[in-house]
């Protein structure tokens, strides 16, 4: 639903786990330390040696399937619905869901409407959410919008907190994807192959959001909330 400690708290990208950040997208360069910084998630950027498990899930998968990210995000775009990491003060993982009312509504409703803009700016036609709460806050934002066209669909977060996500979570997405036929397009492709091309190139993915969108016009979009 919000960044882990050790995922985009530490890269600013959507399920950043830090290796696949650092060598599949190819990130460099170093990130700003907040001020103040919570004494038991120091932020260590690119360097932080432990690894977020929805992230390693999330973008292992999608780097098995998409060697070449360029190939992913030619019609994909992962969007978080709350950017924001709230941490209690014994450095424990405050999702929105558990901020008192008078913080939680008023912030929810600017997460809203930022992905309302990502969708729109992107002409995005499908949204997978990773997640109930992602599913949830995706129809009640886009319905509100008056965008109830564009298509959202649910799928098992990857967190080791989902039950189900421990019993062969890539299986389980994977079918999904196939039921909702979207896997051709997520690989980018159009053929359904999954790896690479026989001219080498390779094929794609899904998440937090993942907006997919579409070259030449609207966009299948692709989103899920962490």
């Amino acid at each position: 639903m919000n960044p882990g400690p050790f995922g985009m708290n530490q890269t600013g990208v959507p399920f950043g786990e830090v290796r696949h950040v650092r060598e599949w997208l190819r990130v460099e360069g170093a990130v700003q330390r907040p001020h103040p910084e919570h004494p038991k998630r120091p932020v260590l950027g690119l360097s932080c040696g432990r690894s977020e498990v929805s992230g390693a899930r999330f973008w292992g998968l999608i780097r098995r399937l998409c060697p070449d990210p360029q190939r992913f995000f030619t019609h994909c775009f992962v969007h978080n619905h709350c950017p924001l990491l709230f941490l209690s003060a014994s450095g424990r993982n405050v999702p929105p869901s558990d901020l008192p009312p008078q913080h939680r509504g008023p912030l929810l409703a600017l997460c809203d409407r930022a992905l309302v803009g990502a969708v729109r700016v992107l002409s995005v036609r499908m949204v997978l959410a990773l997640g109930r709460f992602a599913e949830r806050r995706a129809r009640r934002a886009l319905d509100a919008a008056g965008m109830g066209g564009v298509r959202v669909e649910g799928l098992p977060h990857p967190s080791p907190r989902n039950p189900r996500a421990n019993r062969g979570w890539e299986e389980m997405v994977l079918s999904r994807l196939r039921e909702l036929g979207v896997l051709e397009v997520v690989l980018g492709n159009g053929d359904g192959r999954e790896g690479g091309d026989s001219a080498g190139s390779t094929e794609p993915g899904a998440g937090d959001a993942v907006e997919h969108r579409e070259e030449g016009g609207g966009g299948s979009g692709m989103g899920g909330s962490q």
